[in-house]
């Protein structure tokens, strides 16, 4: 991979129309595109890692996670910068799995997640799995780039097509020029043009360095928040019945455990994280 360039493609398992409202949520100026049958691909500006607040795969997990809830469709962030590249995948209230390269292509991940990866997109159990296998598995010949793009092959079995020349490795501002191009492009605003009058000390803790990690948190906790909310209660009612529902208490069990493990991870981010 080139020395340079580091990025963000978001690929959401939905039309370009049920994309664009959630997209707002970013914050983030983007360009929006179809990307094959029932697939959108985003491309951000990339604001947030320009400033240096905050590494390029924690603000893909949180872009993608606000996809995710923010519509019932899975949501792969394809990330990448000098250093490493890796992927996460979002789905709903379920918590983000993600793997990662150094940038030679050397694996460093969990095996498992490719393994998540496949049974949440409804990737074939055999082939599939195999050739996602190849990918955490050492290559001298396959860097950060190509795993990537071998990351992408297998999703276009799923319907999945990225426009011509819109592929991981790539600055920012050519990737955003190659999707514009595109005929079904459109473009997503950004924050409120009116914050860019605003000033003071709000202003700058709302988009100054560290904004985008702030953003993350916030989802995160929603999310965690949810499953806990959604969850205990469940837990409770399927104990107390006479007999009990075994399958709701799993699900009740899952959403409070996962849940729980969001806010200390949450928690455990914001401790390591710089303060500015």
């Amino acid at each position: 991979m080139d020395a340079t360039p580091t990025g963000v493609l978001l690929l959401c398992r939905a039309d370009p129309d049920a994309v664009a409202a959630p997209a707002r949520l970013l914050r983030e100026r983007a360009v929006l595109v179809p990307a094959g049958t029932g697939w959108s691909l985003l491309v951000p500006e990339g604001r947030p890692w320009r400033d240096g607040s905050e590494p390029v795969e924690r603000i893909a997990t949180g872009w993608a996670t606000a996809l995710a809830v923010g519509g019932p469709w899975p949501v792969v962030a394809l990330w990448w910068d000098r250093e490493r590249a890796g992927h996460t995948l979002a789905y709903g209230f379920r918590r983000p799995v993600d793997y990662t390269w150094l940038a030679d292509g050397t694996p460093v991940g969990e095996d498992e997640a490719v393994l998540t990866l496949a049974e949440r997109l409804g990737l074939d159990p055999v082939l599939d799995v195999r050739d996602l296998q190849a990918l955490t598995r050492p290559d001298p010949d396959a860097d950060a780039r190509a795993r990537l793009l071998g990351l992408l092959a297998v999703l276009t079995r799923l319907g999945l097509e990225p426009p011509p020349g819109v592929r991981p490795g790539e600055t920012a501002e050519r990737l955003l020029a190659t999707a514009r191009a595109h005929p079904g492009a459109r473009d997503v605003p950004g924050r409120d043009p009116r914050d860019a009058v605003r000033t003071g000390p709000a202003a700058a803790r709302r988009h100054g360095p560290g904004a985008a990690a702030r953003d993350a948190d916030r989802i995160r906790l929603a999310v965690a928040g949810v499953q806990l909310a959604v969850g205990l209660p469940l837990l409770a009612w399927s104990l107390t019945r006479r007999a009990p529902a075994s399958g709701w208490a799993a699900a009740g069990a899952l959403l409070a455990v996962q849940g729980a493990l969001g806010l200390g991870l949450v928690r455990r981010d914001r401790e390591r994280r710089p303060v500015p």
